[in-house]
Parts: structure tokens; sequence; C-alpha cells
């Protein structure tokens, strides 16, 4: 029962994260490399990411710190190499493809517990 619920914590910690809370900067900025604007969109990503997994393992804080750096990465590399017209099917796969490889780091994240 907690691998579901850990699992639909992180799914509204995202969405809440990348659909509500991000800012019109953090949008532009995040495909800055080393940009803190949009540095500051991963840190919440790891942040909250961490504190769902304090009370599981004591690995909550590594856990955080992976989330930061792949969310950080994928998201610039979406804003780099990803179509930015939203009214392209190809801008609708390549930010499917970026929410997959984020749900894809989640899977893992807590695969590591199960092992």
């Amino acid at each position: 029962m907690i691998v579901i619920l850990l699992m639909v914590f992180l799914q509204i910690k995202h969405w809440y994260i990348d659909f509500v809370d991000q800012t019109d900067d953090e949008v532009r900025c995040k495909g800055i490399y080393g940009n803190l604007v949009g540095i500051n969109h991963s840190v919440k990503h790891g942040l909250f990411t961490g504190v769902l997994f304090f009370n599981i393992t004591e690995f909550w804080f590594i856990i955080g710190l992976v989330d930061f750096f792949l969310h950080y990465h994928i998201d610039w590399i979406k804003m780099n190499y990803g179509c930015q017209d939203l009214k392209s099917k190809t801008f609708w796969v390549h930010l499917g493809l970026d929410q997959l490889a984020h749900q894809l780091c989640y899977i893992a994240y807590i695969g590591m517990l199960l092992t």
C-alpha cells in the first residue's frame, strides 16, 4: 500500500510543481543552463521528493538530490531540443516524452526501495 500512496503523492507533487506553481520566469529560464531561476524549479522537485521519502528510507536526501539533478536535465533537454510551437503535434509529443521521463524516474526511485 505504501508504494501506491507514494506514487500517488509523487504524481500530485509533480502536477502541482510543474503545472500550478511553475512561474513564467521558470519556464523561460530552465532552458538556460545554470540559470538560478530555472534551477529553482528543479530544486522544488528535489526538495518535495526528498520530503515524501523522508519517513520511508534513510536515503531520502540522496533521492531528493537525484530527482533535482534528473528533473533539471530532463527539462533542459526539452527546452533546448524539443519543439516549442504549442500548435505543433511535435510539441505535444515532446511534452509527453518529457513527462514520461519524469514518471519513469519516480518508478525507479520506488523500485530502489523494493530491492
